[in-house]
Parts: C-alpha cells; structure tokens; sequence
C-alpha cells in the first residue's frame, strides 16, 4: 500500500503528491521516499544525491535551475520546515506545454512533494523565515551541466507571490530567454 496520494499532475510528468502521516501518542511518521511507490509515477531510478537546503528569510527565491542532458535529473522536493511557492518550468524541447510553468504551496503542515521529471527548471520563493526543503536527486550534481533561467524573466512572466528579498548573485546571471532558446532534448 502506497504511503504516497497522487494529487494532481500539474505539467505533464510532474506529479504533486500527499504524504500519508501515521501518528499516535510518541509523534508521527511520515514516508519521505520509497522507490517501489514512486517507480509507478515514473522514478526508476535510484537516489544519487540528497541536498537540503536551509533559506532564513521570507521572500528568498532560490532557482530556476536544472542540469543538461546526459546528466538530468529527476527530483523530488518537500518542505521539511516552514513554507514555500515551488515552481517548475518545462523546458523539454517540442513538449505541448514547452516553457510553461506552474506552482504550488509545499510546506510542513500540508505534507506535499512535487515529483519533477527530467527536464523542468526547479526553483521556489520561501513564504516564511527559516525554511528547510529536502532534495532527492535521481543523478549527481555535475557543475559543467549546470543550467538556469533567470527567475525574473519578463519571457515566462512568473508573479511571485511576495516582493522578493534576496535572490543570489548567481541565480541573477542566468541569461533572459528569448525566441532562439529551443529548450533540451530528453532521450
């Protein structure tokens, strides 16, 4: 019996889920990841990586990143602590639903994970101080397949929920789109 309820599938291959949470008087458990129930949704993989990330201010955004094929990557995120607008964009090339994007709450009380699959830019505002998301990674990190879309891009017209406090120096360079990105090929 899954651990996990498909709630919804926002782009196609992405999935936003529903963490069951099993309690009594000692706390609560909460299944984070299992390879048999998300295999069904299109994992297959094993986790190569996990990262957390620790964000303190409220309206920090982090992203839009995403890595080059041959080392794409499927991800899983869920906000482990406080809350978060987490978006993804489909950069796949020749997808019916190529550089749209879309978002969803995740946060520690509604016990959400966002299935993102190979070839989506990833990145989200924190919507409270101290925020705490946990990343599974279906490939390892390689630094020269590294890639990002600039998060205020007036191309994908993204309306971030809140003024923005702080957005690195690096997510800040990542170059604006224009008509000749065609987006990455997903073998």
């Amino acid at each position: 019996m899954s651990r996990f309820t498909l709630l919804s599938e926002p782009l196609p291959g992405s999935q936003l889920m529903q963490r069951e949470i099993l309690g009594d008087s000692r706390g609560s458990l909460s299944r984070l990841f299992c390879v048999e129930d998300l295999s069904v949704l299109g994992w297959g993989a094993c986790v190569a990586q996990v990262n957390l990330t620790c964000t303190s201010r409220c309206g920090t955004i982090r992203g839009l990143h995403f890595q080059y094929p041959p080392h794409a990557e499927k991800k899983l995120v869920t906000c482990i602590r406080g809350r978060v607008w987490d978006l993804i964009v489909d950069i796949r090339a020749g997808s019916p639903t190529f550089l749209m994007w879309h978002a969803e709450e995740l946060s520690d009380e509604n016990h959400r994970s966002l299935l993102i699959p190979e070839g989506f830019a990833h990145g989200f505002q924190t919507l409270s101080d101290e925020v705490e998301m946990l990343y599974c990674h279906s490939a390892a990190y390689v630094a020269a397949a590294e890639g990002g879309l600039y998060p205020l891009d007036p191309y994908l017209q993204i309306s971030w929920p809140l003024p923005i406090t702080e957005i690195s120096a690096r997510d800040r360079q990542h170059p604006a789109l224009n008509d000749s990105f065609q987006g990455v090929i997903i073998r």
